[in-house]
């Protein structure tokens, strides 16, 4: 029996009814797992550096890094063994401290939604922190978007958005984790140098705050304080730009240098030295310091100063005029008396 067109629209209000129930109950039902999905992503309380000892980051394609604590100073222990660089060891743990979990973005992602959001094995940057063997963190973090920082929480099986997160401060290559100080000093504390290079030894002393300089034995003639001072200061705070970890003294040159460069401290304070070797790269060049076997690579600038001629420490001939000055105009002969104005030799 074919049923009238009232109880048709009845059975469809019933179906729509019923429809919308469901979607209501799913709804509430996902979002109390939302909630309790969200909530068992509490990070771990990290109040600063003293409560991590250990760190380790794995970061995609690049090479993995370990930092370890010793005697209060922290050292890059993996892949290489040299002291780090205290200060980007500390941003890291203070930016995991202000570290907060604010979306719950997919509950049970597949490897395409993974990689999508860069939290695939071949883009995530993966960070273990440990405290006395323990560990304390062991999250990914992947893409950075308008949502905020995409990661998981390992042993969990969901996406989040994680709001205070610097990715600069996580996916630093080696070098960015070194410590690339080479030297640091007040210029006020300098007394004298020498510069022992393929084209002589040069001495610079100062006295009174006023340098002088020899070349091999004699004074330099044009001297220009100007340049010492320029070169004085560029030293001051020298920072590597690269290390040359594994590499010969074939390849440096550093077992016969190109420049040896020797700083005497005031006061006996002491004294510093840098043996400059080939190019590394473009113009930087192979360096190492008196006392340390790493071997850093420093740029043009400061190489420059201590591989160039005399000329480099002499103000220029001209005294500084336009090289299109060209010479000056010959005198004019003096007027004889008596020459009437208006006479050829006048003008």
């Amino acid at each position: 029996m074919a049923l009238t067109r009232d109880k048709q629209i009845l059975i469809a209000a019933v179906v729509l009814a019923g429809l919308g129930t469901a979607v209501y109950f799913q709804q509430k039902k996902d979002a109390k797992v939302g909630v309790e999905t969200l909530s068992s992503a509490q990070l771990p309380t990290i109040n600063g550096p003293e409560d991590l000892d250990k760190v380790e980051i794995a970061n995609g394609e690049k090479t993995d890094v370990v930092l370890e604590k010793k005697d209060d100073k922290w050292w890059v222990t993996k892949p290489v063994s040299a002291p780090a660089n205290q200060a980007n060891v500390k941003q890291l743990i203070d930016n995991l401290k202000e570290l907060k979990v604010t979306e719950l973005v997919a509950t049970n992602p597949g490897d395409d939604t993974k990689k999508s959001y860069e939290l695939d094995a071949s883009k995530a940057v993966h960070l273990m922190g440990f405290k006395a063997g323990d560990k304390k963190v062991d999250d990914y973090f992947g893409k950075s978007g308008s949502r905020g920082e995409m990661m998981m929480v390992a042993g969990g099986n969901a996406i989040y958005s994680a709001s205070s997160f610097s990715v600069y401060m996580y996916n630093r290559d080696v070098k960015g984790w070194r410590d690339t100080e080479i030297f640091k000093f007040d210029d006020a504390t300098v007394s004298n140098f020498t510069i022992d290079n393929t084209h002589g030894l040069f001495s610079f002393t100062k006295v009174n705050d006023k340098w002088a300089g020899t070349f091999k034995g004699k004074p330099i003639e044009r001297f220009d304080e100007e340049k010492v001072k320029s070169l004085v200061a560029s030293y001051k705070g020298l920072n590597a730009e690269d290390f040359g970890d594994g590499k010969s003294p074939d390849d440096t040159g550093l077992d016969k240098p190109d420049s040896t460069l020797t700083i005497t401290l005031k006061d006996n304070a002491g004294k510093l030295g840098l043996r400059v070797g080939k190019v590394a790269t473009g113009t930087s060049r192979y360096a190492q310091k008196d006392g340390s076997d790493t071997i850093f690579v420093i740029g043009s600038y400061a190489s420059d100063h201590i591989t160039s001629e005399v000329s480099r420490f002499q103000k220029a001939l001209d005294g500084g005029a336009p090289a299109d000055a060209g010479p000056a105009a010959p005198p004019r002969p003096p007027m004889p008396r008596g020459m009437p104005p208006g006479h050829p030799q006048m003008h």
